[in-house]
């Protein structure tokens, strides 16, 4: 794969900065469609603040192209990152953007999950190899402010410490329209009931998931690959703390620790 990487930067009187970074082989049009679109998407929600969109090209012809764009507003960052065939994954970030943007306003409800517009993750493969390590300060909060988090970051899966026992946990996306939260050892419901309503989204957040298993990481890389996960959250058997490893777009894996 070409590595060529470009970085273009959008300034007018009227607009706010918006720089495109791209990776691989992106044609310049896709550039400019993303320039017009990721504008058109703040004017229209009156937003002044600097926005960063990076293209990364397709790895082989079969593959698609991912966009993943940032905006910060009012000290709060908001992120999408959708995946489809050439110019058009500019075009679906822009209306994946436009609908978070209107969500967070509250002007719109989430939709069911699995969401259609996500290429699933979820595959039986061989074991990958961990490429990217992200040291993380985690949040410690509640249940509902992890899964705002989630949202707004447009994760499917949120590593944070649960104030309520203090153990490291995580919220992912549930089916259709609930949010699951796992800790490291305590199964109970949070805060003791399994019906806690997400602001502007009416997703109940509960526990559903078992303790989290005691792996190294190359144990947890094989059961994540092997057994056809998309993500995995376990606890780190030298350190004890909570890691969550997660299936990258290319196939490889990322892993997420508390710093």
């Amino acid at each position: 794969m070409n590595s060529l990487s470009m970085t273009q930067h959008w300034t007018t009187a009227a607009d706010p900065e918006l720089a495109v970074t791209t990776r691989g082989e992106v044609p310049a049009q896709d550039v400019t469609r993303a320039v017009r679109a990721i504008t058109r998407v703040m004017r229209r929600h009156h937003l002044d603040s600097p926005a960063r969109v990076r293209v990364t090209a397709p790895y082989g012809h079969d593959e698609p192209t991912l966009v993943q764009a940032n905006i910060r507003t009012h000290d709060t960052l908001t992120r999408v990152q959708v995946t489809g065939p050439g110019g058009f994954a500019v075009t679906f970030a822009a209306e994946r953007l436009d609908r978070q943007l209107a969500r967070r306003a509250g002007k719109e409800s989430r939709g069911a999950w699995p969401d259609p517009a996500r290429r699933p993750l979820a595959r039986v493969t061989e074991t990958r190899s961990i490429i990217r390590r992200k040291d993380c300060s985690l949040m410690t909060g509640t249940p509902l402010e992890a899964s705002t988090v989630l949202d707004a970051m447009d994760y499917d899966a949120y590593l944070f410490i649960d104030a309520d026992t203090g153990e490291d946990a995580i919220v992912t996306w549930a089916d259709p329209h609930g949010v699951n939260l796992a800790r490291q050892r305590h199964t109970r419901a949070a805060g003791g009931t399994a019906d806690l309503p997400l602001t502007a989204s009416a997703m109940p957040v509960s526990v559903v998931q078992d303790a989290a298993p005691v792996l190294a990481e190359d144990e947890a890389s094989d059961l994540l690959c092997k057994g056809g996960l998309a993500y995995l959250f376990f606890t780190d058997s030298h350190t004890g703390r909570g890691n969550l490893l997660y299936r990258r777009y290319d196939g490889d894996l990322t892993i997420v620790v508390p710093s």
